[in-house]
């Protein structure tokens, strides 16, 4: 009787056990034969890793996670904090103890190891990371390939490595796989605008914190502009007490009316220089080079407004620190009309003692070897009629408004270099010629990259056609309205090493936020992800393993993730874009197109919410005359994926025109 009961008792537990697996849905081992195009197990879930590795190969298997880890990991502050990361992540969603060991030769469930001979083909930043049913073995030649490996370790896990609570009845298991990886290019970066709306310490780690997951390594740091001075400097204290603080304003920046002379100057900030030290060593953790950006001889008015002669102009006395009102005028382009001179000026001694001081603490601040001082859109017509200029001119032999920034850059690069440092600028700087000691940055145009690499100088390829994170994602009814809009399938096509230049000369790539219209690090996030995802892949992996299909099915992945991990992004790459022509009796016809394959689109003129039982799109639409707005969604299948837009009818009559 007894041995009846136990059989009883163990065909339920083996019941149970069956039940719980079904319920976390582990699925069953497949053959290596069973794999789609990427390496990943048909009828599974894909291995979703952004950036897209050099080689992964799925193997057969899991390996399944036990109560009590063990890492294994070679001694050093720097992987520390990678490794305790690692550790705190797995604790955390999962519940299980993980102990952390020095010991290389001890048997331990996830193994990091610098390899003793190296290996050429990892280079500095690449790994191998090894994945069987006992054990995960992550291999690099150093410390930063380490930390690249853990990277994809972290997203080899299921989505809910992500979770800040701990994951219940939960089977964690990792697929076998054997991977080689390393990066494209060497300069991966991100730039933060903290100049037209401030962001504090913390908000700036997390900035940092995103974008080291997905292996960018340059952080761009833009500490001053017309709306605020962010950097403590000593010698010049009013940088900071006059020039971090403007008027709290809401709505369009760009647009806003100018403030009174009584409004209070309250909102802004600035870094002093501890809080900046700490950032350093935060980014330096994560194996990101911080890069500090002061913006001259342009977009200098904060700086103007706290010590007015370093200015031209007279007029510079009663200059306050931006708010968002009008300073310029952009109907005729670039270089556009100051309303304001917001402009250093070349000809003023002081300002080179001025920025000296500046550079000199900027190098004991920030280790990394380049500072980037700017260049990029100086308005001329202050500096045409000024008499210094034209004195600075007559004395130089300048012949044009150009010659005259160029002396001035050339000034400020003997100065960076004077500090052990290397300059970067924006590609302006090249219209009046500057040595090719100066590295590049190529933002109006990747022609702009190439004529600077034909002239030999070092290039980052930073294109607003491809990069520019600030401009509007989705149709503009749903964006804050900027400049233009960039699309993640646009982004997608970005590629840094351009035909015909010497791709020795091209550092890599790097995307821009700029934040006038972006007043919160939650919409800061919701601009970059995921068009940042798809930067990283261009930039990290080989052209060839480029796919857009595939780049969307790891995207929504990683939508889960970043779900879990409360970070915010945008749902644009659901959204449709609109095209709209009158017909020959006049009505509007509009056309619905998706940039991803596999949605349906639904639709109403009668002012309510479509879903999946409305009419479905199949061709252009006729407008009713008498109709309002044009409401649409998108699903796939039965899944609800994009936002219900309006369309206001009106504004589809301004697009369409006479």
């Amino acid at each position: 009787m007894k041995r009846n009961l136990v059989t009883i008792f163990c065909f339920l537990m083996s019941l149970q056990y069956g039940l719980l697996n079904a319920q976390t849905q582990v699925k069953p081992t497949l053959a290596p034969s069973a794999l789609n195009p990427w390496g990943n197990p048909i009828g599974q879930a894909e291995i979703a890793i952004i950036p897209e590795p050099v080689s992964l190969m799925r193997k057969e298997g899991f390996f399944e996670l036990p109560q009590n880890v063990v890492i294994a990991a070679p001694s050093g502050a720097r992987l520390a904090s990678s490794v305790n990361s690692l550790r705190d992540k797995i604790q955390n969603a999962s519940g299980h103890f993980v102990s952390v060991i020095n010991d290389a030769s001890s048997v331990a469930h996830i193994k990091l190891q610098i390899l003793d001979k190296g290996d050429a083909s990892l280079g500095k930043e690449g790994y191998s990371l090894t994945v069987n049913s006992q054990q995960v073995v992550i291999k690099a030649n150093n410390e930063h390939g380490l930390f690249y490996g853990i990277q994809t370790l972290l997203q080899l896990f299921p989505k809910e490595i992500e979770s800040k609570e701990i994951v219940e009845a939960f089977k964690w298991t990792l697929p076998c796989v054997e991977i080689k990886d390393f990066p494209r290019v060497a300069w991966r970066g991100l730039m933060f605008d903290v100049s037209r709306h401030f962001f504090t310490v913390d908000e700036v780690k997390q900035f940092i914190e995103n974008m080291s997951r997905y292996k960018y390594n340059k952080f761009h740091f833009h500490l001053t502009d017309d709306e605020g001075w962010r950097i403590e400097i000593k010698g010049y204290p009013k940088l900071t007490e006059v020039g971090a603080w403007s008027v709290k304003k809401e709505g369009t920046f760009g647009d806003f009316i100018p403030p009174g002379i009584n409004e209070p100057r309250t909102y802004g900030g600035f870094f002093t220089q501890e809080d900046l030290k700490e950032i350093v060593a935060f980014a330096q953790d994560r194996f990101i080079d911080v890069m500090p950006e002061v913006d001259v001889p342009g977009h200098s008015l904060a700086a103007i407004a706290s010590y007015p002669d370093l200015s031209c102009t007279p007029e510079a006395v009663n200059y306050k620190v931006r708010s968002g009102e009008k300073i310029m005028d952009w109907s005729r382009g670039a270089p556009p009309l100051a309303l304001v001179d917001n402009t250093l000026c070349p000809a003023n001694e002081k300002v080179y003692v001025f920025i000296d001081s500046v550079v000199s603490q900027l190098a004991r601040i920030f280790p990394f070897e380049y500072i980037h001082l700017g260049g990029d859109e100086a308005p001329h017509n202050f500096w045409e009629k000024n008499e210094q200029i034209k004195a600075l001119m007559k004395r130089e032999g300048l012949k044009t408004i150009p010659e005259v920034q160029a002396y001035f850059e050339k000034r400020v690069e003997k100065i960076v270099r004077a500090k052990g440092k290397k300059m970067v600028a924006w590609d302006e700087v090249l219209e009046g010629g500057v040595p090719n000691t100066m590295t590049i940055m190529a933002w109006r145009s990747m022609e702009k990259g190439i004529e600077a690499a034909k002239k030999g100088h070092e290039v980052i390829m930073t294109p607003t056609q491809f990069a520019y994170l600030d401009y509007m994602q989705a149709d503009e009814i749903t964006e804050p309205r900027v400049y233009a809009s960039l699309r993640l399938a646009k982004t997608y096509e970005f590629d840094p090493i351009p035909e015909g230049v010497d791709p020795k000369l091209i550092k890599g790539g790097q995307g821009n936020l700029w934040t006038e219209q972006i007043f919160n690090i939650r919409q800061a996030e919701y601009m970059v992800w995921p068009r940042g995802f798809a930067l990283a892949e261009s930039m990290w992996s080989p052209r060839e393993k480029k796919d857009w299909s595939h780049f969307i099915a790891k995207t929504e992945k990683h939508f889960e993730r970043l779900d879990l991990a409360e970070t915010k992004y945008s749902p644009a790459m659901y959204d449709p874009s609109f095209a709209v022509r009158r017909t020959a009796d006049k009505l509007l016809q509009v056309t619905l197109k998706t940039e991803i394959e596999g949605l349906d689109i639904y639709y109403s003129f009668d002012n309510s919410a479509p879903d999946r039982f409305y009419p479905k799109y199949t061709e252009p639409l006729i407008v009713p005359v008498d109709a309002g707005v044009l409401k649409i969604v998108t699903y796939k299948g039965k899944q609800q994926v994009g936002r219900i837009l309006h369309m206001p009818i009106t504004e589809l009559n301004k697009r369409a025109g006479k």
